[in-house]
This record gives structure tokens, C-alpha cells and sequence, in this order.
């Protein structure tokens, strides 16, 4: 799940930096708290095993 949205808000993110440049960067800080959450999730998370 959080690697969808992280891809989504990715493909959104280069989208609007191409395309719309005003919009680009609130998309820009969505994807900075993306990855925000994506590092906590993986510093905190449990570890599955392969």
C-alpha cells in the first residue's frame, strides 16, 4: 500500500514539475512526506523474511 502511493504520488510528482510548475510543488511536498513515511516504515517496521 505505501508503495503504491509512493509511486503514484511520483508519477504525479513528474507530471506536475513537466507539465504544470505551479502545481509541481505542492505535489513536490507531497512526495517529500512520501518518502518521509516510506523511511519511518522502514527504520520502524517489522522485517518480513524471505
Amino acid at each position: 500500500m505505501l508503495w503504491t502511493i509512493f509511486v503514484v504520488l511520483l508519477v504525479l510528482w513528474l507530471i506536475g514539475f513537466v507539465t504544470f510548475h505551479a502545481i509541481g510543488a505542492y505535489i513536490h511536498i507531497l512526495l517529500v512526506l512520501a518518502v518521509a513515511v516510506l523511511l519511518i516504515q522502514l527504520l520502524t517496521g517489522r522485517r518480513s523474511a524471505l
